[in-house]
């Protein structure tokens, strides 16, 4: 998908993969989050894995993987974690650009709703909300406010509840990690401006 301003949005190649691992690293100061995308790439299924570049070099990336709901394994939803976009370029829309091609490709493979765990100020304008209000909580001790969700499917969450999963790797990852720079959370690193 291309974009204005020769920015162009396309699924992740092997190619890739150095340019990606710059971008997590440039964004969130330390590697792990990188470390996390090549656990996720090898041992989740699927993954959804998009890149932004313009001109030819990789400026953001998002990844999605599978989640399970407690008690209602049947139900298709996506984590996303983690957003990143290289810091000259934040502020343009980019990570908005990648959150919005990832729910469409979400959709396309048959899933649901995603869920995040990020500053809830920035993931409202994408339609998610607080996932309590559908009696979902996180495997994780997080703030309530930090742990959303949006239906892709209308009316999806309707009547389920339970905590929600993430693959192993997000536990791996955070056994190994040392906190997140300035209190944001390990998976986000796009600092938008409402676009």
């Amino acid at each position: 998908m291309v974009l204005s301003s020769g920015l162009s949005i396309r699924a992740e190649e092997e190619q890739d993969w150095v340019g990606v691992q710059a971008v997590h690293e440039s964004a969130f100061g330390r590697s792990a989050e990188a470390r996390l995308v090549a656990m996720l790439r090898g041992q989740a299924r699927p993954v959804l894995s998009l890149l932004a570049e313009n001109t030819g070099v990789i400026v953001g990336h998002i990844m999605l993987s599978p989640v399970v709901l407690s008690g209602h394994p049947q139900r298709q939803i996506m984590g996303l974690a983690p957003l990143a976009v290289v810091p000259a370029r934040q502020r343009r829309g980019i990570g908005s650009a990648l959150v919005r091609t990832g729910f469409e490709q979400c959709q396309h493979l048959g899933f649901e709703a995603v869920v995040v765990l990020g500053h809830p100020v920035y993931y409202r304008r994408f339609g998610f909300t607080p996932a309590a209000r559908f009696g979902i909580g996180c495997e994780y001790d997080v703030p309530e406010e930090a742990f959303m969700v949006v239906e892709l499917r209308s009316g999806c969450l309707s009547g389920v509840s339970g905590k929600v999963a993430y693959h192993a790797a997000f536990s791996a990852m955070s056994r190994c990690a040392p906190p997140s720079r300035a209190g944001k959370p390990m998976q986000e690193a796009s600092q938008e401006d409402g676009r």
